[in-house]
C-alpha cells in the first residue's frame, strides 16, 4: 500500500511513518517545516527514515504544494500536519491557524475527492470538547472549543464530515488526548519538564498543577491511526485516550523520582485557552477498532526520560 502522511517531520507524523514502513507500506511524507520549533529538531525525527527505500520525502506547504502529483497511487491519507499550539493561537496569529489547520485540510479533501482513497485520517484533538465538566468526553458530546487553536481542528474535523457527506472521501476523525513519548514537541510540558529538571532549573507550571490529562503515548496514538485505516467505517469520530488520567502534581511526584532531582515547582497564571480536565470515554475505539492502549504513564515517562537524555547530549 503506498500512504501519504502530513507532517511527516513532527513528533507524531515521523513514528507514524516509521510503522508504515515497517508494515511494508510504501510512505510519501510532506512536511513544510513551519518555525514553531526549530527545524533541526524536525530534520532529526526523520534522519533515519530517508535512508529507507521505502520513504519519499517532500518539503512543501499544503497550500502550495501540487496536491494530485503528491497524491498518485496514494490508497491511504494520514493527516497529522497543523499548526500546533493552543496558547499561541490567539490575536494574529490565528490566520496561521486557519491557513494551516482549515484551508490546508479543505484543498487536500478537494484533491482527494475524486481519486480512489480506501481511508482519510485526520488528527484531530481533545480541544474540541472545550472545559467540560462532563466526563468523561465522548464523542456524542456538544464539542465546545475554549481556544482559537480548538476552533480550528474542529473546522477541519467538520470539513472531513461534509466531504464524506457530499463526496463520498472515506474520512475518519481520531480525536488525540494529550500525546508525548520521544521526539515530543520542545514546547509541551513533559519535555519541559524534564529538561529543566536535568538543567537545574525550576518547574513552572501553568495553574495549580491539580488539573488533569488523559496523557497518550505516541505508539498507542500511532496505533490508533492504523487501526482506524483498517476497520473504521468512513465519517466517523473516535476518542483515542490513553487511558491513564493524573494530575500534573502526580506526573511532577513521578519525575522527581525517576530523575532523583528536588527541583523547585513554581506555578503560575492559568493560561487562556486551557482546561481543567480531560478525560476519555473510548468505548466506541475499543468496540469498534478494537483500541487498546498498552502504554501507562509511568512507562511511558521512563522511555520519554531517556530520549531526553539522549536529546540533551547532543
Amino acid at each position: 500500500m503506498k500512504a501519504l502522511v502530513t507532517g511527516a517531520a513532527g513528533f507524531i507524523g515521523s513514528h507514524l511513518c516509521e510503522y508504515l514502513i515497517e508494515k511494508g507500506c510504501e510512505v510519501v511524507g510532506i512536511d513544510s517545516f513551519t518555525d514553531y520549533y526549530p527545524r533541526s529538531i524536525k530534520e532529526s525525527n526523520i534522519a533515519g527514515l530517508k535512508d529507507c527505500g521505502g520513504f519519499e520525502f517532500v518539503e512543501a506547504s499544503l497550500i502550495e504544494a501540487s496536491l494530485a502529483k503528491l497524491l498518485e497511487g496514494v490508497e491511504a491519507v494520514f493527516h497529522q500536519s497543523a499548526q500546533a499550539g493552543v496558547r499561541a493561537s490567539w490575536g494574529e496569529s490565528f490566520k496561521i491557524y486557519t491557513d494551516n489547520n482549515i484551508l490546508a485540510t479543505q484543498m487536500l479533501l478537494e484533491a482527494c475527492k475524486d481519486r480512489p482513497i480506501k481511508k482519510f485520517v485526520y488528527a484531530s484533538s481533545s480541544s474540541v470538547y472545550g472545559d467540560t465538566t462532563d466526563l468523561p468526553m465522548r464523542e456524542t458530546s456538544l464539542p465546545a472549543p475554549v481556544s482559537p487553536y480548538g476552533v480550528s481542528k474542529l473546522a477541519a474535523e467538520h470539513l472531513c464530515r461534509l466531504y464524506f457527506k457530499n463526496f463520498s472521501v472515506p474520512t475518519v476523525s481520531l480525536r488525540y488526548f494529550t500525546v508525548y513519548g520521544a521526539r515530543q514537541r520542545p514546547d509541551m510540558a513533559f519535555h519541559r519538564f524534564f529538561r529543566w529538571a536535568l538543567e537545574g532549573k525550576p518547574i513552572e507550571v501553568y495553574g495549580d498543577g491539580k488539573q488533569s490529562r488523559d496523557f497518550t503515548h505516541v505508539s498507542d496514538i500511532v496505533e490508533a491511526n492504523w487501526l482506524a485505516f483498517e476497520k473504521a467505517s468512513s465519517g466517523e469520530v473516535f476518542n483515542i485516550g490513553g487511558g491513564s488520567r493524573i494530575t500534573l502534581n502526580e506526573v511532577i511526584e513521578i519525575i522527581k523520582e525517576m530523575t532523583g532531582v528536588n527541583f523547585e515547582v513554581r506555578y503560575k497564571d492559568v493560561q487562556k485557552g486551557d482546561v481543567r480536565h480531560t478525560s476519555a470515554d473510548m468505548t466506541k475505539a475499543k468496540e469498534v477498532l478494537g483500541y487498546d492502549p498498552k502504554i501507562s504513564v509511568e512507562e511511558g515517562l521512563r522511555r520519554e526520560y531517556e530520549w531526553i537524555k539522549d536529546f540533551m547530549r547532543r
